[in-house]
């Protein structure tokens, strides 16, 4: 028996990536190269004051209403002193929007900005502005009723201090997770290390293990690294930088832990007693979430929408990455909930601001569930009509009842990119053009148009004239071809960048400005040097089913250099008294549980916890090679060439440039 470590280092490691030449700065630029707004861009985002009725202060008595305290020195950090939380550097935004962000995503960011404690009724507080969520504390009979309790275990904690630094000191007595998103249940453990808890009940929507657990394992490398660009997470907080997203200021990047449910909510409706409050339950999968559920008070007519609706228009496809969601089921849920919990005077949800009052909350709920449903219908109705995923999101708009309406508009979603995703959802990604079945990889074809314009100079000048008549979408069109044939071009690459601020200056969605300059700062500095640390996540993977990391694996595996290859793994763990068969046959990983009689070229053995912190890295080559948890049966040399074959995750890949 051979005890080793080496064979399950290929699936975590980091990537650097150096940068290239990088493009120079223009005179009027920031430190970190962001151009000035144009002159168009100034004109365009004054255009705004006079589409929206921006003296409608609604929104903001609302948000300010029951406050109790709040810390305008919020700052969380990491027990290392890496910054996970820093509200003071949004100070920046102030009463008058600059000329680089669109007035429309500077009045939500102004409105995100305002946290704290809050009173919402009697006897149910919310913390804001701690976290991309909120978090919901009910107050039972004995103790408390926690309700998503945020991303990242360090904000948790700090958020449940503050909070019950002004509240009765009790313990929680139950945990609420309304669904499968990170930022609902990702900072559970720190929550409960602050409050403590006793005979502790977790209610959670019909299938929120697996999802929870699921979403980002198998493509988790593209998704991190896109959600890099999605959430503005290298930009500064500054007037040209980063300012909102939209649905909140942005996630916590700590980290992420999870505890199993002990209780499930699989129809609808469904009544619970939790601590003495009768709840009423909402089942709403496949709505914004795979698994979700909205719940109702009667003691307090309260209606908890969860993230089913929110103050602006949501994702049908998030720019992160992840499946299409369905709009008009999403609609339907909305109806349901108005047909189920119409009585509400008070409207509350895991992110933004509550509301008050029995018809300002049908109104909003009614507005929410057709915006979503005109969308749906009217993609639909383009599509049969031959229209294209273009054509449809450059012709399809709101009308004027949604669209002039604060909580319709696109601080997160946009109705053009959700007018895509319908398309998708039915039809894929081939619009039936046949010149676009199967088109030219970016390199190649950015080398042809450059010819097709003259050369590179020819086409540069092409991207000056239409930057200089604020023609920006155009200007990026043939721009990225110059940099993709060419990604050494400096003043190439630098009008680009140029470009790409202008449009994120515009941008009423705050993932659209937050990926447009994302994708400028890396024309001026070049990728990443890490990804997202697996090692924060290394919570959540132990209540990760095994199979996920098989599944993770098999995509992992290099197709071309395994050709050829038949080799066999066997995975014990030995305290789950769980075994597992791997196979490599016709370049793809199989994998099985193990049979009695069942030969391998090769086992392992070792502890489930082990192969989590061999996993996330927190294992470190003396402890495992040395480790009473580990050990090999069979060839060594087999398992040497069979974990070889597998690629390392990156997620720090180039976007903007080859």
């Amino acid at each position: 028996m051979i005890r080793m470590h080496w064979f399950w280092m290929v699936l975590a490691g980091i990537c650097l990536a150096g940068c290239d030449s990088s493009p120079e700065f223009a005179p009027s630029a920031d430190e970190l190269g962001h151009s000035a707004p144009s002159a168009a861009t100034i004109e365009a985002n004054r255009a705004v004051l006079g589409e929206l009725d921006f003296s409608d202060r609604q929104d903001f008595e609302d948000a300010n209403r029951g406050l109790i305290a709040s810390d305008p020195e919020l700052r969380v950090k990491t027990a290392d002193g890496r910054d996970v939380w820093n509200m003071p550097a949004y100070g920046f935004i102030g009463d008058t929007p600059p000329d680089s962000v669109n007035p429309s995503l500077w009045r939500q960011a102004r409105l995100n900005n305002i946290h704290g404690l809050f009173k919402v009724t009697e006897g149910v507080f919310q913390v804001r502005g701690y976290d991309l969520s909120n978090m919901t504390l009910i107050e039972g009979k004995t103790g408390w009723i926690v309700v998503d309790p945020l991303t990242a275990r360090e904000t948790a904690a700090e958020a449940t201090r503050f909070a019950f630094s002004h509240l009765p000191k009790k313990p929680v007595v139950a945990v609420i997770f309304t669904h499968s998103h990170l930022d609902h249940f990702g900072g559970v453990l720190g929550m409960l290390a602050e409050a403590g808890a006793e005979s502790l009940r977790v209610i959670a929507p019909e299938g929120f293990m697996e999802e929870a657990t699921s979403e980002n394992i198998i493509a988790g490398p593209a998704m991190g690294r896109r959600a890099m660009f999605m959430y503005g997470k290298r930009l500064a907080r500054s007037e040209r930088g980063h300012v909102d997203s939209g649905l909140g200021k942005s996630p916590a990047f700590g980290t992420f832990g999870l505890t199993a449910p002990t209780e499930i909510i699989d129809r609808t409706p469904q009544v619970l007693t939790i601590d003495g409050l009768e709840f009423i339950f909402q089942n709403a999968p496949d709505s914004e979430a795979p698994a979700e559920l909205t719940f109702y008070l009667p003691h307090v007519k309260a209606f908890n929408g969860a993230e089913v609706t929110s103050h602006h228009l949501h994702n049908v496809y998030t720019l992160r990455g992840a499946k299409v969601r369905d709009a008009l089921n999403w609609s339907r849920v909305i109806d349901e909930s108005i047909e189920l919990f119409g009585e509400a005077e008070v409207y509350l949800a895991s992110h933004h601001w509550p509301m008050w009052g029995n018809q300002r909350i049908r109104t909003f709920l009614e507005q929410q569930r057709d915006t979503y449903k005109y969308i749906h219908d009217q993609a639909v109705r383009m599509f049969n009509a031959g229209l294209t995923p273009a054509e449809i999101a450059e012709t399809i708009q709101l009308p004027e009842a949604l669209d002039a309406t604060f909580s319709c508009r696109g601080y997160y979603g946009t109705v053009k990119h959700n007018a895509r995703a319908v398309y998708q959802g039915y039809l894929g990604w081939y619009d039936a053009n046949p010149a676009n079945l199967d088109p030219l990889p970016p390199v190649e074809a950015g080398r042809k148009y450059v010819d097709l314009a003259g050369g590179p100079d020819a086409l540069l000048a092409k991207g000056r004239s239409a930057f200089d008549n604020g023609e920006y979408r155009w200007a990026a069109e043939l721009l990225k071809h110059l940099v993709f044939a060419d990604p050494e071009n400096r003043q190439a690459k630098s009008l680009l960048a140029e470009t790409f601020d202008q449009l994120g200056y515009q941008s009423e969605s705050g993932p659209w400005r937050d990926v447009y300059l994302s994708a400028a700062y890396e024309l001026r500095h070049g990728p990443p040097e890490q990804g997202i640390e697996i090692s924060l996540m290394t919570d959540i993977l132990r209540h990760t089913p095994v199979e996920k990391f098989f599944q993770s694996l098999a995509v992992r595996l290099n197709g071309p250099d395994a050709e050829g290859v038949e080799l066999s793994v066997g995975i014990e763990l030995t305290d789950r008294r769980e075994s597992y068969h791997l196979e490599i046959s016709n370049a793809v990983l199989h994998h099985g549980l193990m049979t009695p009689g069942r030969e391998v070229d090769a086992q392992l053995k070792l502890t489930h916890d082990l192969f989590i912190r061999l996993l996330t890295g927190g294992a470190g080559l003396r402890e495992t090679l040395f480790s009473d948890e580990l050990e090999v049966e069979g060839n060594p040399l087999d398992l040497v060439k069979f974990f070889s074959l597998f690629d390392k995750p990156e997620g720090t890949f180039n976007i903007v440039t080859p």
